[in-house]
């Protein structure tokens, strides 16, 4: 069931500029992080504490209808918020260009996340500098069909 409620829109100006434009255009336009060309989904999730809707721009990296959700935050020393999000709440809505999915998002870790993490280093290099510029071990959900298949 599609997630329900009020939208609060980041506190980023990029973040909200990028949101409204892949959802007004029905993914169409921006559906790529900013000038480099490599596709984006929006994520929605619940927020832990406000129980509002969180949209988020991330980076896509599919494969057999499940994506990967990188939550590198840039190498930041901290987790991004939606990481909080997600473990309070797994239920996310995914866009990826025209189509919306309904997802449960779960994190990995051993062999699965090595797997995982390959595919995204693959769709975006970036994401193994970021792991070397933070002592934090870079979280990586897994969002699937409720059903699993």
């Amino acid at each position: 069931m599609p997630l329900q409620g009020d939208y609060e829109p980041s506190p980023a100006q990029w973040v909200r500029d990028q949101v409204e434009r892949y959802e007004s255009s029905g993914g169409e336009e921006g559906t790529t992080l900013l000038d480099t060309g490599l596709p984006v989904i929006i994520v929605t999730n619940r927020g832990a504490k406000s129980g509002k809707l969180r949209k988020t721009p991330l980076m896509r990296v599919e494969h057999e209808g499940r994506y990967a959700l990188v939550a590198s935050q840039g190498g930041a020393p901290k987790h991004p918020q939606w990481y909080w999000n997600l473990r309070a709440d797994p239920h996310v809505q995914l866009q990826d260009r025209g189509v919306m999915h309904d997802l449960v998002a779960r994190e990995v870790s051993g062999d699965e996340k090595r797997v995982w993490w390959e595919r995204a280093v693959a769709a975006f290099a970036p994401y193994a500098q970021y792991q070397e510029r933070t002592e934090r071990e870079i979280p990586l959900f897994v969002a699937e069909p409720l059903d699993g298949g």
